[in-house]
């Protein structure tokens, strides 16, 4: 089994029904799961050129979670459920 990071983009404020879809999706892929993650509500990037606030809202990152998948066939059709808002990027993980 391989290991891949979902990372969450896009923000909307949370309605009861996306709540549940989340928490379904979660259930769903309960034992696929390495790392549910953590959601990121604040961010900064740093760059040559100094350091900048990342404001939050539709286009931001958002969260990860870590999932193990036989494939990435398998790893893209857990993603493809997510309720995601905006997108979901997969990157395998290497150790």
């Amino acid at each position: 089994m391989a290991q891949f990071m979902l990372l969450h983009h896009g923000f909307e404020m949370p309605t009861e029904e996306i709540m549940q879809a989340w928490n379904d999706w979660f259930a769903e892929i309960a034992d696929k799961t390495i790392d549910k993650g953590a959601h990121f509500p604040h961010g900064k990037e740093i760059s040559k050129s100094g350091t900048e606030e990342m404001p939050f809202g539709p286009d931001s990152l958002t969260g990860y979670t870590i999932i193990e998948a036989a494939d990435w066939a398998e790893a893209e059709a857990i993603a493809s459920r997510n309720p995601f808002i905006k997108s979901i990027k997969i990157y395998e993980m290497r150790r």
